[in-house]
């Protein structure tokens, strides 16, 4: 008898001490014109699919489930006057985030540090407060673009007709661990 009082409450114990984990939309995920209000608000409303991708639930099913829930809080004005659209695409890249995360760790593992000396010169620019985050994303972008092809220069490239630019290819990963290397040093 005293065996199983001890058990239930060891139980009671985990029970009440366990708390939730809810992830976060990965700034670094989340599209240019997003503020952080509309983060927090989609945040909000999908953090337990994040966390369900970040266990490994596929993309098309997350995205599926937060479609559903932003539509729904849309209808029922709940999402703090923002869109459907722009949580959406908030919700989206977060999730692409943590299913790409989940599926490749020793990329992201390999990446950062080697992003971290590609990108240092941004970094410090925009530490310094001479740059902003906008001017910090692009010049590290361009650096990413640079460390692949030397020659390349955005000034000519960026000026040209879509069609005919030459930008080296490179993995949109890349360019979400240089913008959390930027978020990350302010």
């Amino acid at each position: 008898m005293k065996t199983l009082k001890a058990i239930v409450i060891l139980i009671l114990v985990s029970v009440f001490t366990t708390t939730t984990y809810a992830a976060e939309v990965p700034r670094e995920s989340a599209p240019c014109n997003a503020t952080e209000e509309a983060i927090i608000t989609a945040e909000g409303l999908i953090s337990d699919i994040l966390t369900e991708v970040q266990n490994g639930l596929g993309y098309a099913d997350a995205r599926a489930k937060s479609n559903r829930i932003i539509f729904e809080a849309f209808l029922n004005g709940q999402t703090n006057g923002f869109s459907y659209g722009e949580l959406v695409d908030i919700a989206n890249g977060a999730i692409f985030h943590y299913r790409n995360t989940y599926l490749r760790p020793n990329f992201y593992a390999e990446n950062v540090e080697r992003l971290r000396s590609i990108v240092a010169p941004v970094i410090e620019d925009y530490k310094a407060g001479k740059i902003t985050y906008a001017e910090a994303e692009f010049n590290a972008k361009v650096k990413i673009y640079q460390s692949i092809n030397p020659s390349f220069n955005p000034d000519v490239e960026f000026a040209k007709d879509p069609i005919y630019r030459d930008i080296p290819p490179v993995d949109n990963s890349l360019f979400a661990i240089a913008r959390k290397l930027v978020l990350e040093s302010k």
